[in-house]
C-alpha cells in the first residue's frame, strides 16, 4: 500500500527550527497536508522524538524517530531509527561527540526540548548544529548496529551535503540510497555525478517552520507504516527512483 511520507522535519529543538515548529503543531500540520507517515530528524538530537510520536498519533499519523547528524566533515546524514530506546542510544552517543559549545539564543534560536502537549520541558544549551567527531565512512555502520538506516540529506544541495563538501560519492561509505532535495533537477544533477548512477532516492522537505511543510506528493510502497518497514525498504532500495 502506498503511504505519504516526509522523514525530514525540523522541531523547535533545532536552532534553525521556528518556534512553531512544536511536536503539536508539526503532527497537526503533517496531518493537514496529508501524510501517512512522517520523520523527526532535528540536528544531532531525537530528545523531542518521544513527543513527535505521541502527537503524531494523537492526530491519526505515524512518526517515526529520526536526527540529522552532522559529521565531523560538516556534511549533513538523515538518520533513521526503528524506536525510541535506539533513538535515545543514538542521541546518547553523538552528544558525546558534539563540541561543548554553548548555544546563544540571540543568534542562533532557542533549542527546546517539549512534551507532546508543547509544554516546553528543558532547553538545550549546547550549540546543536556544530559538527561531531563522528566521521561519514562510520555512519551507515551505527545506524546498523542500532537497527536504523542512514541516508546522506540533501545530496543534491550547495551546503553542508556529500558531493558539495567532499566533492565525491564512495559506495564503502556504505549508503543503501540518498535524500534529494524537493527542487533537485535530478536528469541533470544525475548527468553530473555519475558515480551516483542506480543510487535510489527519497525526497524530504527538510522544513523548518510551518509554512514550509508541503502538501504530501510522494507515497512510499510499504507493508504497513512502521519505523521498521520503512528502514527495510530504504536498505532494500525500493524507493522512489534511481539517479
Amino acid at each position: 500500500m502506498g503511504y505519504f511520507f516526509d522523514f525530514h522535519l525540523h522541531s523547535c529543538l533545532s536552532p534553525c527550527g521556528d518556534n512553531e515548529m512544536t511536536p503539536y503543531n508539526i503532527a497537526n500540520m503533517a496531518a493537514l497536508a496529508g501524510y501517512d507517515i512522517i520523520a523527526l530528524s532535528d540536528h544531532n538530537t531525537t530528545r523531542n522524538c518521544p513527543a513527535i510520536v505521541k502527537a503524531a498519533a494523537e492526530a491519526d499519523i505515524v512518526a517515526i524517530p529520526g536526527m540529522e547528524l552532522t559529521t565531523m566533515e560538516e556534511v549533513h546524514v538523515l538518520c533513521l531509527l526503528p524506536d525510541l530506546e535506539a533513538a535515545a542510544e543514538l542521541d546518547r552517543i553523538v552528544y558525546q561527540q558534539l563540541p561543548p559549545i554553548g548555544n546563544d539564543p540571540e543568534i542562533f534560536g532557542h533549542q527546546w526540548v517539549m512534551d507532546e502537549a508543547d509544554h516546553v520541558l528543558a532547553e538545550e544549551e549546547r550549540l546543536l548544529t556544530s559538527a561531531t567527531g563522528i566521521g561519514l565512512y562510520d555512519v551507515a555502520e551505527l545506524l546498523r548496529s542500532l537497527g536504523g538506516v542512514a541516508l546522506p540529506a540533501h545530496i543534491d544541495r550547495p551546503s553542508f551535503a556529500l558531493i558539495a563538501n567532499l566533492g565525491f560519492y564512495d559506495p564503502q561509505m556504505g549508503f543503501s540510497a540518498a535524500e534529494i532535495s524537493r527542487q533537485c533537477e535530478r536528469p541533470q544533477f544525475a548527468a553530473e555525478h555519475p558515480e551516483l548512477s542506480g543510487l535510489p532516492y527519497l525526497i524530504d522537505s527538510d522544513a523548518h517552520d510551518l509554512t514550509a511543510i508541503p502538501d504530501a506528493a510522494y507515497q512510499l510502497e510499504l507493508s504497513e507504516p512502521t519505523a521498521q518497514a520503512v528502514i527495510d525498504i530504504i536498505r532494500e532500495g525500493q524507493l522512489l527512483g534511481r539517479l
